[in-house]
C-alpha cells in the first residue's frame, strides 16, 4: 500500500491536482447559478412569493376614467350653476354643476355617432361657430345672425297660413308665421297627427285653429293659465287619445335642463311644472310631434341647445319658433360678442339637426342686447320644416 502511494505520487498525477480537478465541476456549477438564476421565473414559496407574470392589465372602465381624466369646461356663451359635489369614487371636484344633465351623459355616452358615417342622426355637442373676423366684433357677429334668419333655405309651393287648415299658394303678404304644406312633409292621412304649442296669454290662437283643424291630438302648454289641469305630472299630462281637434291644456312648461333626481319641482308663484321636450313626449306616449310652436320668452336658445343635444329635434316635424334678441337670455352670458357667436352656434345647430328655414318674419322694436340696430329687430319668428328625417 505504501508503494502504491509512492507510485502515485511519482508517476501519476500530484495528489494536490486531483483534489483540485474533483472541486471543479461543483464551483462551475455554482458560478452557472449565480449568473442565470435571477433571470428565471421565482417559484412560489408557501404562498409568500409568487411568480412574476409577463403581461400587465389595462383597465376597461372607460366611464369612470373619462370622468377622472375630463376637466371640467364652460362653453362660451352659457352659465352654468357651479358646486363642489362628490363623485363615485370618493374624491371631490369642485367646478361641476349642482345638477347632472342626462341628455349631456348621453351625448357623451354617443360621441362616436358625429364622426362615423351613420345614416341617422342622434344626439350631438353643441359646435361653437369660429368668430367672423379675427377679432370679435358686434357687427360682424350680428350682421352674420341677420343675414342668416332672414334668408329662407326651403321654398314650399303650398303653405299653411295662421288660422288657415287648407293648403294654399304663398301670397306677396308676409304672415306671421307659415307651415311647408307639401305632400312629403305632412303627417299621412291615416296616421295620427300630433302638435304641441308652448305660449303665454293665448299668443297662440292661429296655431291651435290651425292644427286643430287638421285633425291633429293638440297639446297647448301655458304656465299662466288658470284654467289648465294643475297637479304633478300623471295628472296635468293626460292624452286626450287621438281625438282630432281637441286641444287639451296643461299648466306646465318647457325646461333645458334635466334634474339630478327625478322629481317634480315648482317654478315661481305660478305653481306650474317644467319638464323637457323627451319628457313630454315620453309622459304623454308620442314619439313624433308633427308641429311645434314655441314662444319661450328668451329661453328659447338654452332650449334648442337641449334638443340639438339630446337628438329630439329629429322627432319635430315643423317648428314654428319666436327668437328674442332684446337680452342673452335665460342661463346664457358673456360679452355681446359671445352671445350673439352662441346665438349663432344654436341656429346652426337646428340646422345641423336637419331642419331648413321656410319662413322669416320680424317682429317689434330694435334693440338687440340692449343696443340699438338700424338693420334688425328686437325678435323674430322663424318656420323651419324638417327635412333631414
Amino acid at each position: 500500500m505504501r508503494a502504491c502511494a509512492l507510485r502515485w505520487g511519482r508517476g501519476g498525477l500530484p495528489l494536490r491536482s486531483g483534489i483540485l480537478l474533483l472541486l471543479i465541476p461543483p464551483f462551475l456549477l455554482a458560478l452557472q447559478l449565480l449568473v442565470v438564476g435571477p433571470r428565471l421565473p421565482r417559484v412560489a414559496r408557501a404562498g409568500v412569493e409568487e411568480q412574476e407574470i409577463a403581461f400587465s392589465v389595462i383597465s376597461i372602465e372607460p366611464e369612470r376614467n373619462s370622468r377622472q381624466q375630463e376637466s371640467p369646461s364652460r362653453r362660451p356663451g352659457l352659465k352654468e350653476e357651479e358646486e363642489e359635489i362628490e363623485v363615485e369614487d370618493g374624491e371631490r371636484r369642485e367646478g361641476v354643476r349642482a345638477y347632472e344633465d342626462e341628455n349631456e351623459m348621453h351625448s357623451r355616452q354617443y360621441q362616436y355617432i358625429d364622426t362615423c358615417a351613420c345614416s341617422q342622426m342622434g344626439p350631438r355637442t353643441l359646435e361653437v361657430q369660429p368668430w367672423v373676423t379675427d377679432k370679435p366684433s358686434f357687427t360682424a357677429e350680428f350682421n352674420r345672425i341677420i343675414t342668416y334668419i332672414t334668408r329662407p333655405q326651403l321654398n314650399c309651393s303650398r303653405v299653411l297660413s295662421p288660422g288657415q287648415a287648407q293648403a294654399s299658394q304663398p301670397s306677396a303678404d308676409s304672415p306671421h308665421w307659415l307651415l311647408c304644406a307639401e305632400d312629403w312633409l305632412l303627417p299621412a292621412a291615416d296616421r295620427l297627427c300630433v302638435a304641441y304649442s308652448f305660449s303665454m296669454d293665448g299668443g297662440d290662437a292661429h296655431f291651435l285653429k290651425t292644427v286643430s283643424g287638421l285633425g291633429c291630438e293638440v297639446h297647448s302648454f301655458d304656465p299662466s293659465n288658470s284654467n289648465a289641469s294643475g297637479g304633478p305630472l300623471g295628472n296635468s299630462l293626460a292624452s286626450n287619445h287621438g281625438d282630432g281637434g281637441v286641444v287639451s291644456q296643461h299648466k306646465m312648461w318647457l325646461e333645458w335642463r334635466a334634474p339630478r333626481k327625478r322629481k317634480q319641482k315648482t317654478r315661481g308663484n305660478l305653481g306650474s311644472v317644467s319638464q323637457t321636450l323627451a319628457d313630454i313626449m315620453a309622459a304623454l306616449g308620442h314619439h313624433t310631434v308633427h308641429f311645434l310652436y314655441a314662444d319661450l320668452l328668451s329661453a328659447e336658445w338654452r332650449v334648442f341647445q337641449n334638443l340639438i343635444e339630446s337628438g329630439t329635434l329629429q322627432s319635430v316635424h315643423h317648428l314654428v319658433a319666436t327668437m328674442h334678441l332684446q337680452w342673452a337670455g335665460f342661463e346664457v352670458g358673456g360679452t355681446n360678442e359671445e352671445v350673439l357667436r352662441y346665438w349663432f352656434s344654436v341656429l346652426l345647430g337646428l340646422q345641423a339637426s336637419g331642419l331648413k328655414l321656410v319662413h322669416s318674419s320680424a317682429g317689434e322694436g330694435h334693440s338687440v342686447l340692449k343696443q340699438t340696430v338700424a338693420n334688425g329687430r328686437s325678435s323674430y319668428t322663424l318656420s323651419w320644416a324638417n327635412t333631414g328625417r
